[in-house]
């Protein structure tokens, strides 16, 4: 009886649709398990051998782990969102009203406004947990640059996303976080250094063209605004997230995965 089932197995394993799934064959040896790490795109994300004291939920708090599950989270809602909002002055509030109140599933947009407000924290959380643990220091310095680039587009999605209700509160944030574009140096037509970029006494630098301008696409909050918040929060800063990301998670995995403790 045992013979017929070894016979079995022993086809099975060798079959050539079990080889195009697993080329190095059933992963029953430690050789077999580290080749499948290594030629899988997933897998390959992860190193073949993590210090235990690395992934201690008291050391890492599990941040870098939940900011990427809430950028999934983020992603899923986000697009089911696009289905129902339009980004025009005439229809974003009345269509985010309509999400809340009679689209069936409307707590997705509670949930996209939660866990925005939730992967922000976390972000921080993580970004203090790996300078407080020295996870910063070599070999690690790079990927400490990229987490910190990561930071940055993580408030531009959320200073983005904040206008498109079209509410009262939304508009005059943003009035206020947009004024203080003006402000940069070199770049804003209100800040320092603007005066001194000047050519036969006509300065460089107006109202018409500073960081102000460009974040807005006008001098006043509108319709242009609504647009290119619009297009910023859902193509071109997910994108970008998304490069960063996988940088991110690649060079954790040459660095020799989760730094441990001293």
């Amino acid at each position: 009886m045992l013979n017929p089932l070894r016979n079995l197995k022993k086809n099975i394993e060798e079959s050539q649709i079990t080889k195009s799934i697993f080329r190095v064959g059933i992963p029953n040896t430690d050789r077999k398990r580290v080749l499948i790490m290594l030629g899988n795109v997933f897998l390959h994300l992860h190193p073949t051998k993590v210090k235990t004291s690395g992934v201690k939920l008291r050391y890492t708090w599990c941040a870098g782990g939940l900011s990427f599950f809430l950028f999934l989270v983020l992603t899923l809602t986000g697009v089911l969102l696009m289905f129902y909002y339009r980004p025009t002055v005439d229809f974003a509030y009345t269509d985010m009203v309509d999400i809340r109140e009679e689209v069936p599933f409307g707590i997705m947009r509670e949930m996209h406004r939660w866990a925005a407000h939730a992967m922000v924290i976390m972000v921080m959380l993580h970004m203090f947990r790996v300078f407080m643990t020295g996870s910063y220091k070599p070999p690690r310095e790079f990927n400490w640059v990229i987490g910190v680039v990561l930071l940055v587009l993580t408030f531009l999605l959320s200073f983005t996303g904040y206008l498109l209700p079209w509410d009262q509160l939304a508009i005059w944030a943003i009035t206020v976080g947009s004024n203080m574009a003006k402000a940069t140096p070199f770049l804003g037509a209100g800040g320092p250094g603007s005066e001194l970029l000047q050519i036969g006494g006509i300065p460089l630098i107006h109202s018409s063209d500073d960081a102000r301008f460009l974040l807005l696409g006008s001098k006043e909050i509108g319709g242009i605004t609504l647009n290119r918040f619009y297009v910023l929060h859902c193509i071109l800063l997910p994108l970008v997230a998304i490069v960063f990301m996988a940088v991110h998670f690649w060079r954790i995995r040459k660095d020799g995965g989760i730094s441990g403790p001293m």
